[in-house]
């Protein structure tokens, strides 16, 4: 049985465990960590506070996720909490961890690339790897990936765009 215990029982390392445990509700391989939308987890005195940042400020999903996120701090016993949405600075998917991106391929989404190499397309087909891909729709299955084809399988796949 999860009692309420006051957030100055646990560590922060022990909430970011937790909240590793939040899946994106759109692209659920995803964590809330993979996707690099938990900036801060803060414990002063018997308060907690966590920050997220949308990808997008108009996000449809942030809702979710925030229900999420307090659902599964309950859930751990976490009491007197609040969860912050803030907007700068903006989301980057600079902000995705390694293992985020790794999940998006293996999921069948091109992840972004990463620092010089972000040229705004995608680096290969995520699911044969040819270099040979057309730009269809600026928008994909959501507002953050666009949607591309594969000129050698001939597949159609999600991009997670740069930004």
């Amino acid at each position: 049985m999860v009692t309420d215990a006051s957030p100055s029982e646990f560590s922060e390392r022990e909430i970011w465990n937790y909240l590793s445990e939040v899946h994106d509700p759109e692209v659920p391989v995803l964590t809330v960590i993979d996707l690099g939308i938990v900036r801060k987890v803060q414990i002063i005195n018997d308060s907690l506070k966590v920050v997220i940042t949308p990808t997008y400020s108009g996000c449809p999903a942030m809702n979710t996720i925030e229900e999420d996120i307090i659902a599964k701090l309950k859930e751990k016993g976490v009491s007197n909490f609040t969860v912050e949405t803030v907007l700068a600075p903006a989301w980057t998917t600079e902000w995705m961890s390694d293992e985020g991106k790794t999940k998006l391929k293996e999921f069948g989404i091109a992840p972004p690339q990463s620092g010089s190499k972000g040229s705004g397309r995608p680096e290969a087909c995520p699911n044969c790897g040819s270099k040979e891909t057309k730009l269809k729709s600026e928008f994909g299955s959501t507002a953050c990936k666009a949607l591309y084809i594969c000129l050698e399988c001939k597949e159609p796949f999600d991009y997670f765009k740069c930004h």
